[in-house]
């Protein structure tokens, strides 16, 4: 499993690269400094891309759904990025777990997917 983690904006939006499959040990990882943005700001926005993403461990998607729960309002903006028919209905399927407005992308159209996620996004105070 490989997870790459980009902070912009100061932190209020994390940008996730994931492929393979996702570990406990990788959400012991990145939950960490996702909460620390959202300590900070409130509210933080996600674009996740997943690219030869094939899911989840049960202790994964235990951590997961740990997390959708302590955070259902802490998510301002959720993009998805991805090329996989299941990944464009994860949209749909964690609309009850957010509050997050949430956009589906194909991997093609990663820019229009990083415009929706910064529009209106205000520079980070220091």
């Amino acid at each position: 499993m490989a997870v790459e983690i980009q902070k912009e904006s100061g932190g209020k939006l994390m940008t996730v690269r994931v492929s393979g499959k996702l570990t406990k040990e990788d959400y012991d990882r990145f939950v960490p400094e996702i909460e620390q943005a959202i300590e900070r700001f409130g509210k933080i926005r996600f674009l996740l891309e997943m690219r030869d993403f094939h899911g989840w461990q049960a202790a994964a998607l235990w951590e997961d759904i740990k997390f959708d729960a302590k955070h259902f309002a802490d998510i301002e903006r959720l993009a998805l990025v991805g090329d996989k028919k299941w990944e464009k209905g994860m949209g749909t399927f964690c609309e009850p777990f957010t509050t997050a407005k949430i956009k589906y992308f194909d991997l093609t159209q990663v820019e229009q997917a990083r415009e929706w996620i910064t529009a209106g996004l205000e520079a980070p105070v220091s």
